[in-house]
């Protein structure tokens, strides 16, 4: 379900919706959209558009409705009700996606923590297992409601997986310490997911870090050491894909990966030249790092999946101060891959100060 509240990107918004439901695995039966000034405080959509969504699903035999917006508890209910099928918002499919990929013991905590920070504010379901424990002896003091148990037993979940990623950060630091005394550049790739950002790190390190053509491939933060001339590599860090609208729950648990990109010396800022989207999704990346406090490391602008453009060759690009300010390639065929290393040279007095020593 996707309503256009006046959106100048409502199709590609559409779009984005059906790929990230084919991410999770499941398959679109039919995208009900509809235009409305502003949303429904009972249903979001309203009552009429809400009975078209039911003839819908109950057509299609459909087991789940996914908005392509963020719903409250009660809106969620009320759709339930109304339809007699399961609903869930656009933030909630995000999150099952990422529970999905998560691989990493770091990544598996990270998708947790923000799973239980979103239903900390909702509890419109709570926990099945509590719910085959309602009542039983320990769970709950003298006069306490069920929803107060539910909520301190998630504080106290939330509580021990703030304590293991603290502990993970430590040996973050303890790495990014040894790799800054190695006098290295650190560069990290960002972009919108499925930008080709893991394609073409494995290009670059020589890596086989998990690369599909789908929504949020890879979720963990993989790092290699890049030789660049003697006596100058890089450390090349690959991070989660960004996407507009992204849920404030998995920024604040992602918090210490993202970390990483705030304190490279570059950024390069991977974009599908290829969508038709990608200055939306560009915008949309330089938000996120703004709000990580990325928003002032130097960036380079990476026009990738160029293979997919008839008559586009590899190139760099400058501004009128004959500066760097993009770049063109192809992670899947390698083209241009040599330019990117130099423009890395090219820009690394900017970064940082080179060692003498090491020039």
């Amino acid at each position: 379900m996707a309503l256009d509240f006046g959106d100048p990107d409502y199709q590609g918004a559409v779009d984005e919706l059906a790929e990230l439901t084919r991410s999770a695995g499941l398959r679109v039966a039919e995208v009900v959209a509809g235009r409305r000034q502003r949303p429904d405080s009972s249903t979001f959509a309203g009552s009429g558009k809400v009975e078209e969504i039911a003839d819908v699903a109950r057509a299609h035999g459909a087991g789940l409705i996914i908005f392509n917006h963020e719903l409250s508890p009660a809106q969620e209910r009320n759709l339930e009700r109304a339809t007699g099928v399961r609903v869930i918002d656009r933030v909630s499919l995000i999150l099952d996606i990422f529970a999905q990929r998560a691989r990493s013991h770091e990544g598996q905590l990270q998708v947790e923590l923000a799973q239980l920070q979103r239903l900390s504010t909702r509890l419109v379901r709570g926990w099945t297992h509590l719910e085959r424990q309602k009542g039983g002896i320990g769970l709950r003091g003298p006069g306490e409601t069920q929803l107060e148990t539910d909520r301190r037993l998630l504080g106290k979940r939330v509580k021990v997986l703030r304590e293991r990623l603290a502990k993970v950060e430590r040996v973050r630091t303890t790495q990014r310490g040894a790799r800054e005394r190695g006098d290295a550049l650190r560069v990290s790739l960002v972009g919108y997911t499925n930008a080709g950002k893991s394609t073409l790190f494995n290009r670059l390190t020589h890596a086989q870090a998990y690369a599909a053509d789908q929504l949020f491939a890879t979720l963990d933060t993989t790092s290699r050491r890049v030789f660049l001339r003697p006596g100058l590599n890089a450390v090349v860090s690959d991070t989660v894909g960004f996407i507009r609208k992204l849920p404030h729950t998995l920024v604040e648990a992602f918090k210490a990966t993202l970390d990483e990109t705030a304190l490279a010396d570059v950024l390069l800022v991977v974009v599908d030249a290829s969508d038709p989207r990608r200055d939306a999704q560009l915008d949309a990346v330089i938000e996120v790092l703004e709000e990580i406090g990325a928003g002032q490391v130097p960036r380079l602008i990476v026009q990738n999946k160029i293979d997919r453009i008839p008559g586009r060759e590899p190139g760099i690009e400058r501004d009128e101060y004959g500066k760097i300010s993009g770049l063109r390639l192809s992670a899947l065929d390698g083209s241009g891959l040599d330019l990117l290393r130099m423009a890395l040279l090219e820009l690394r007095p900017q970064a940082a100060p080179a060692d003498p020593a090491a020039a």
